[in-house]
C-alpha cells in the first residue's frame, strides 16, 4: 500500500519536474494548483503519520515480540492507516480552503509544482497569519510524529543494548533497515522545506529540496522495501 502511495506522489510531480529541470516547463496557472496541492498535502501528511505507525511497529516487534499479534493486529493496523488518511484529508481541506480564499495579484506559479509557499507569494494581501498557521501545522505534522519515531527508536536501542548475541543485533538491524532511510529523508527534507526561516529560502534551494522530497524519496522507497523481500534477494543472488 505504501508503494502505491509513493508512486502516486512521485507521478503527481514527476512529469512537470522533468520538464521544468530541462527548461521546457511553463509557469503553472493558480487555477490548476488546487487539485495538485490537495493530493500532495494529503499524501505527504499521510506519509508522516504512517512512518510514525511503522516506527511503533518496529518497537513492538523488537521490544514486545510476544505481544506483537495483539498490539499490531489487522484491526489496529487498519485503524492507524485510516487515521493517517483522515488526518491527511483534514489538513489538505483546511489549508486549501484558507489559501484559495485570498485574492491573487499574479495568476501563475514560477515553480515546477504548486507548493503552499509559492502560491501564497502571489497573494495581494498580508499573508503573515497564513504563514504562522502553516508553521504551526508543519510543527504538528512533522516534529510531533518525528519525535514519536525517535522515542520508538530510543526504546529499541535501549532494548538492543541488552542483547549479547550477534544474531539478535542482526535481526534488530534487519527489522529497522528498511524504515530508517525513509524516515531520515522524508522528515529531513520536510523539516528543511517547511520549518526553516523564510529569510533563508531561495527558489533554487527550494526546488532542489522539492525534487528530493517529492520525487526521489517516493521512488526510492519501493526499491528499499523490495530488497527486504526474501524472494527478491534470492533472485538477485
Amino acid at each position: 500500500m505504501r508503494w502505491h502511495r509513493d508512486e502516486e506522489l512521485a507521478s503527481d510531480r514527476g512529469g512537470t519536474c522533468v520538464c521544468s529541470l530541462a527548461g521546457l516547463g511553463r509557469p503553472i496557472p493558480v487555477a490548476g494548483c488546487a487539485p495538485q496541492m490537495f493530493f500532495f498535502i494529503t499524501l505527504a501528511v499521510n506519509n508522516c503519520f504512517l512512518l510514525t505507525a511503522m516506527g511503533y511497529d518496529r518497537y513492538v516487534a523488537i521490544c514486545h515480540p510476544l505481544w506483537y499479534s495483539v498490539l499490531m493486529s489487522r484491526w489496529v493496523c487498519a485503524q492507524r492507516v485510516w487515521g493517517a488518511c483522515g488526518l491527511g484529508l483534514l489538513v489538505a481541506v483546511m489549508r486549501l480552503s484558507a489559501v484559495f480564499r485570498q485574492p491573487f495579484c499574479e495568476k501563475e506559479v514560477a515553480h515546477y509544482f504548486c507548493d503552499i509557499h509559492s502560491v501564497m507569494e502571489l497573494s495581494c494581501v498580508d499573508t503573515t497569519v497564513h504563514e504562522t498557521l502553516t508553521l504551526v501545522i508543519s510543527v504538528l505534522v512533522i516534529l510531533v510524529p518525528m519525535g514519536l519515531v525517535c522515542a520508538s527508536y530510543g526504546l529499541i536501542v535501549s532494548a538492543v543494548l541488552g542483547v549479547t548475541s550477534a544474531k539478535g543485533w542482526t535481526k534488530a538491524f534487519a527489522t529497522c533497515a528498511s524504515h530508517l532511510p525513509g524516515v531520515i529523508v522524508h522528515y529531513g527534507c520536510a523539516s528543511i522545506a517547511y520549518l526553516k526561516p523564510k529569510s533563508e529560502s531561495s527558489q533554487d534551494e527550494d526546488q532542489l529540496i522539492s525534487v528530493t522530497y517529492t520525487v526521489v524519496t517516493p521512488l526510492l522507497n519501493p526499491v528499499v522495501y523490495t530488497l527486504r523481500d526474501k524472494e527478491v534477494r534470492v533472485t538477485l543472488r
